[in-house]
């Protein structure tokens, strides 16, 4: 098993995606690249800890390799945006990339580079690709909360413009 971990705005909307498809092990919600030890939400969500909200994704490479990761990533999000992803907005929502490995940096940087070329978006591509630092899990009601809370995950889904964005320009 390997471990992908990626920002991509509200880590809610982030697990879903991924979640359930052969040969993801687990998805823990949580956060990375900050300047404060085990940080927690209240603390991220006001963007001063220098975090981003993040999913930690374990796979086996064999059944779902991390292109394919990769290629479901970008269609998740809104790779132009630089102050966050739809209506949540800050640096903690920003997108970004973090690799474990240098096989995972050079498939990251690929991917980011066959987005820019595509000529699919007007604005320049943004997301970040970092090496993996510590990751500090979230707490536990933001675990599988598209399970836990369903009817306010929705609304909030809804609300937050993902899905058009995402049906307009991936779909």
């Amino acid at each position: 098993m390997e471990k992908a971990t990626f920002a991509g705005g509200c880590f809610w909307c982030m697990v879903t995606p991924f979640d359930e498809l052969p040969g993801i092990g687990g998805i823990v919600s949580g956060y990375t690249g900050g300047h404060i030890e085990n940080p927690t939400y209240e603390q991220v969500k006001t963007g001063t800890t220098g975090h981003a909200e993040v999913v930690e994704i374990t796979f086996d490479p064999e059944l779902f390799p991390y292109e394919r990761l990769l290629e479901l990533y970008w269609q998740q999000i809104d790779p132009t945006d630089s102050g966050g992803q739809f209506h949540d907005r800050g640096s903690q929502y920003r997108t970004a990339i973090y690799y474990h490995n240098e096989k995972q940096k050079q498939l990251a940087e690929e991917s980011k580079k066959a987005i820019e070329d595509s000529g699919r978006f007007k604005k320049p591509i943004v997301t970040e690709i970092e090496p993996a630092v510590t990751f500090y899990p979230a707490e536990e009601y933001h675990q599988d909360y598209h399970k836990k809370n369903k009817q306010h995950y929705k609304e909030d889904r809804e609300k937050s413009g993902r899905d058009e964005y995402i049906n307009e320009h991936w779909k």
